[in-house]
């Protein structure tokens, strides 16, 4: 019997169906997990951020999932789709100062009304939401459709469709959207001092891609490159304003 998983969710007002319903698993999995079985460690990543507790608060012998990681690495995913849309909508919300989005087309992030409306939300707040997407008429692009394996016009849909999302966001004071020709390595996702790093891989597309949580630390930290990163392509990109 795992009681300390049966106490956070009863603090969390939150009852096994809930679970399976934020995790995308049956209900009898989070049951067996109440009866003591050990979850994966993805699906105990998603539990702890659900309940906004430490792993090893509910899962005492279980390793730290920070265990051996560098300074300033929180946690790897092993991919974007094993993370919770919660965390996803937790992690813009923590916002209070700027919310950065780095990708060819976020679709994903697009689609979900939860997530646009935490966007204007924090910037009706004050927060700087600036959101760099690909240009769909660009050759980059193009080239990652084909890498991806879905073809250079799909690609150039998807980004379409993420504009079209998107546009709303404009009438927001205190968001701005802009078009890039960049080859990116990696996606990027910043709430604060908050980074999901989503990394990228030739034939494979993004969703299957590992996840890194980043905390920026220092200068010298990983999470300062891929700032550094992104105001250089945020400084290049052009405008969209349609």
């Amino acid at each position: 019997m795992n009681n300390n998983l049966r106490y956070a969710l009863a603090a969390a007002r939150l009852n096994t169906t809930d679970v399976a319903a934020a995790l995308a698993v049956d209900p009898k999995t989070v049951s067996r997990w109440l009866n003591g079985r050990i979850p994966y460690p993805r699906h105990r990543w998603a539990v702890a951020d659900l309940l906004h507790v430490d792993e090893t608060d509910l899962w005492p012998e279980a390793a730290p999932r920070h265990q051996a990681l560098a300074d300033g690495i929180h946690a790897v995913y092993p991919h974007r789709w094993a993370i919770p849309q919660t965390t996803w909508r937790a992690h813009f919300n923590s916002a209070t100062e700027e919310i950065d989005i780095l990708a060819h087309s976020a679709l994903f992030l697009a689609e979900d009304h939860t997530i646009q409306r935490i966007l204007v939300e924090r910037a009706e707040t004050g927060v700087q939401v600036r959101i760099l997407l690909g240009d769909p008429a660009g050759p980059e692009v193009a080239a990652r459709g084909v890498d991806e394996g879905i073809g250079a016009e799909v690609m150039a849909a998807r980004v379409k469709n993420a504009l079209t999302l998107c546009r709303p966001l404009l009438d927001v004071h205190g968001v701005e959207i802009r078009l890039h020709r960049t080859v990116l390595y990696n996606s990027l996702y910043r709430a604060d001092d908050q980074l999901l790093i989503n990394t990228h891989a030739y034939g494979t597309p993004a969703a299957h891609a590992p996840v890194m949580h980043l905390t920026h630390t220092t200068d010298q930290g990983p999470a300062h490159t891929y700032l550094t990163g992104f105001t250089r392509i945020w400084t290049t990109a052009q405008p969209y304003d349609q």
